[in-house]
């Protein structure tokens, strides 16, 4: 049966400036994200967690909204959502507002993002936040093992290093440092402006055009540092920590979003562990009692990807909760998956999909995420049509392919040695 994507409409502006409007005319809300092309494999060793910095500070004060207080009372004075993100490859400041202040999101995100003042004064004050943050994540197992899972997966190498940085080059970066990046990374070739809500293209871009201050004197965008492998040789990275539970994270290198098998990665993961009748699930959990949350996940970045499973487990367990992860994934090697799973994982890939199309926050984001990192954008119903058409086949291939290399672990734990989980991977 034919899904109905959002209808969307793309332009590219006299600046580079791309914008991306849904028209959603029954909507009650309007979101607006402001996407950049830059994250934190852009960064030097020295700039680590200068991305994540800067997205706090732009929160911190601008030119006509003045201080962190005037910037949050602006959009939660009419009930609306302001936040940001950093991630690796893209970094995303959004408001999702009533239909009625559409104009206000953009006034808020334009001032905040184009006239930024990053006072010195709020600079240190927020280096002491962003260290506590980093601190917070730190001390919880079940975040920071994935932290380690990338160090493992991406040795002495950009995407290795947590997004946030560490405390020594938080506390190295300066006032300075931070205006030479916006120079170089935050120009309008590398910004993509999303709408999604009660707005047409034409009122979109009238909105957000006269905000977008060039920056940079026309550089070129920089690239970032390519992926490498890791290693040919299984790899466990240990953590020992007194904990109740152990955590650990395995797993390898997959297709990135630009490559022809990533739909077949994502119906792979749906089998392997996405919900409660995924196989790990089923099988670590229901059937051996060895975890309480089990699960598997994709990441995708342009030139590479990382298939991951998470579990947390009773310590003495940790091992054996290894073995039957292991299993699962020689499984998907050796057997095709069968007519009623894959379309079950079909059925789950789309519903979900389709669910999150209720949002503007998600219609925008999906159509302005795509042309920020891709350079193009397939809608629901192209998308809807690639899921449709993978194959058992094209599971087990994959699969094959994915667990001839090298399994990469990470764990914490009481533990003193890594030699249990070695030899469970090996």
């Amino acid at each position: 049966m034919p899904q109905s994507s959002p209808p969307y409409r793309l332009a590219t502006l006299s600046t580079g400036a791309r914008v991306v409007s849904t028209e959603l005319a029954d909507r009650p809300s309007t979101t607006m994200a402001i996407l950049f092309k830059v994250g934190s494999r852009y960064e030097s060793e020295r700039e680590a967690g200068i991305s994540h910095f800067l997205e706090h500070m732009f929160f911190k004060g601008s030119a006509r909204y003045g201080g962190a207080k005037e910037i949050a009372e602006a959009i939660e004075g009419v009930g609306g959502v302001l936040n940001a993100a950093t991630d690796k490859e893209l970094t995303m400041y959004w408001a999702r507002v009533p239909r009625t202040k559409t104009k206000l999101a953009i006034d808020v995100l334009g001032d905040m993002l184009f006239q930024p003042l990053l006072d010195n004064a709020e600079l240190e004050k927020e280096r002491l936040v962003v260290l506590e943050e980093l601190r917070m994540y730190q001390d919880s197992p079940q975040e920071y093992v994935h932290s380690l899972f990338e160090q493992i997966s991406w040795p002495n190498h950009p995407l290795g290093r947590d997004v946030g940085g560490t405390e020594d080059s938080v506390r190295a970066l300066t006032r300075d440092d931070m205006l030479r990046y916006l120079d170089q990374h935050y120009l309008l070739r590398n910004l993509v402006v999303t709408i999604a809500g009660p707005v047409t293209h034409e009122e979109a871009i009238g909105l957000v055009e006269p905000y977008l201050t060039p920056r940079g004197n026309g550089a070129a965008p920089p690239s970032f540092l390519p992926s490498v492998g890791n290693g040919l040789k299984p790899n466990v990275l240990l953590k020992a920590k007194k904990t109740e539970q152990a955590h650990l994270v395995l797993g390898v290198h997959a297709p990135s979003y630009m490559d022809r098998d990533r739909y077949v990665i994502d119906l792979l993961n749906c089998v392997l562990g996405e919900g409660m009748s995924s196989r790990l699930f089923l099988e670590v959990r229901e059937k051996l009692g060895l975890a309480y949350d089990v699960h598997s996940y994709v990441n995708k970045m342009y030139d590479t990807g990382v298939l991951g499973i998470y579990a947390g487990t009773e310590p003495r367990q940790a091992a054996r909760a290894v073995g039957a992860i292991v299993g699962q994934l020689r499984r998907l090697s050796e057997e095709p998956v069968n007519r009623a799973e894959l379309t079950k994982a079909k059925e789950f890939y789309k519903g979900r999909l389709l669910l999150q199309m209720e949002s503007t926050n998600s219609v925008a984001t999906w159509y302005g995420g795509q042309e920020a990192l891709m350079g193009r954008i397939q809608d629901i119903d192209e998308t809807v049509t690639a899921i449709d058409a993978v194959t058992a086949d094209e599971i087990r291939r994959v699969a094959g392919e994915l667990f001839s290399q090298a399994l990469q672990l990470a764990v914490i734990g009481p533990f003193r040695s890594e030699a249990p989980f070695l030899k469970q991977i090996a």
